[in-house]
């Protein structure tokens, strides 16, 4: 047996999406779980709310097709009883091809579920210290300093951290209605986006404004880094002048109705709530001074006048060095009763850091019960975010979203969708499998 129950309680530091389904899925098993959330006592950067669970950049999951990687990973995550992916789909929004939801309906729903379920206490209290015992530490990217220090002292130098930025959002109202177009790209979903389009020289007056504009910089003694996956759009802007266009601003697939053509660039606004008072400035993280982002989003067709219901923002993202400190589950190697969870895992994303927590619930509660401990397979997205995190090189290791190029597929397939379905296909009979194991009795 990989343990014995020596003890009742499962510790989980942190409310956020991977300690909840991490609660969610012990409880479910019938471990008893206390769950710290620091706030409302103690706040961070980002969060505005006092739920568990809540969303702090953007409100989507992204695809919800189960032939690509991220509809995938959600497709399993159904599968084993998530209540993430349960408040998602109940509480879930228009937007073509994504899952977004209505983030305080979501973040709601799953504090209810919790906060309700007999199994589960709640403390609202910051933990400084890493506790002894079995426990799952899943406090994300904004680790309070005081348990990040404790954690640094346990790992040593290879404690990492980047820059994460948030995209605004602004007021429906606010938006001038006659110089934008509500479509999706390729037509997919219906009429789900907001499309503000560009011409040439509107573009180029938006470029020159965005690559000036102040930003807020990191302190002197922290090394500023970015995630590829999601950058600041000041950031890529200085990459190139063509580069938005060919990112978050592509025009590709979308028709503006008034002219019959494809726009030179395009903004995309993406509801944020069920009542559809506001929008997401979609790809539009920033690090841009609070007044600069008026100015220069104002410069956007459509946005003339908006009002912005919260700016874009920065925090610093918190993440260990995993193939070299973590075990396949999710242990690590220096302290075998503490499991890791959610985005401090070296995964990046709500989808993958639920997929974490989901994981690391499971390994906790087998363990609290004096049950073996199953391996997740490689074949399934879960198992292929495992790999990647706990196998990779930790030279330059960096968080990754879910991909196909993660998972380890040696047939030759030269179509690439049919390539996609055979994964997809190979990694649902993996996982029903390996859930056979482990859903509760």
């Amino acid at each position: 047996m990989s343990g014995c129950r020596t003890v009742d309680i499962l510790k989980i530091i942190g409310g956020g999406l991977s300690g909840s389904e991490a609660a969610w899925q012990a409880a479910r098993r019938g471990v008893r779980v206390v769950l710290y959330e620091m706030r409302p006592k103690k706040s961070t950067p980002a969060h505005k709310t006092d739920y568990l669970s809540e969303l702090v950049c953007s409100n989507s999951l992204r695809a919800s097709d189960k032939y690509t990687a991220a509809g995938l990973l959600k497709e399993e995550m159904r599968l084993a009883g998530s209540l993430i992916m349960e408040a998602a789909d109940k509480y879930s929004l228009p937007a073509g091809g994504a899952l977004a939801v209505d983030r305080e309906l979501f973040a709601r729903y799953i504090t209810e579920k919790l906060t309700e379920h007999p199994l589960v206490e709640i403390k609202r209290q910051e933990v400084t210290e890493l506790p002894e015992g079995i426990c799952i530490v899943a406090t994300g990217p904004l680790t309070s300093e005081a348990l990040a220090e404790d954690l640094q002292g346990l790992l040593g130098k290879e404690y990492l951290y980047f820059y994460d930025a948030i995209a605004p959002i602004v007021d429906a109202d606010s938006i001038d209605y006659s110089r934008v177009f509500r479509a999706s790209r390729y037509g997919k979903g219906g009429d789900d986006y907001i499309n503000c389009p560009m011409t040439k020289e509107e573009y180029e007056r938006f470029y020159n404004a965005l690559i000036e504009a102040d930003r807020v910089r990191a302190r002197e003694f922290e090394d500023e880094r970015v995630f590829e996956g999601c950058m600041p759009i000041e950031v890529m802007a200085r990459r190139g002048k063509d580069t938005l266009r060919f990112g978050p601003m592509k025009p590709v697939g979308l028709i503006d109705p008034r002219t019959g053509k494809q726009p030179y660039a395009v903004v995309q606004l993406r509801v944020e709530d069920i009542g559809g008072t506001a929008y997401n400035i979609v790809g539009f993280q920033t690090r841009l001074k609070w007044p600069e982002q008026k100015r220069v989003f104002r410069l956007i067709p459509g946005l003339e006048h908006a009002e912005f219901l919260r700016y874009g923002s920065i925090h610093r993202n918190t993440f260990i060095n995993g193939p070299m400190f973590l075990n396949k589950d999710l242990t690590l190697k220096k302290r075998k009763t503490l499991y890791i969870a959610g985005q401090l895992t070296g995964v990046e994303g709500y989808i993958e850091s639920t997929a974490m927590g989901l994981i690391a619930g499971i390994n906790a509660a087998r363990r609290i019960l004096g049950k073996e401990f199953v391996e997740v397979p490689p074949e399934s997205a879960h198992g292929a975010l495992i790999r990647y995190i706990t196998e990779s090189n930790p030279r330059g290791f960096q968080p990754s979203n879910i991909n196909f190029g993660l998972f380890d597929f040696k047939e030759r397939v030269r179509d690439k969708k049919k390539k996609r379905m055979l994964i997809v296909e190979r990694a649902l009979r993996a996982w029903k499998k390996y859930l056979e194991k482990v859903l509760p009795e």
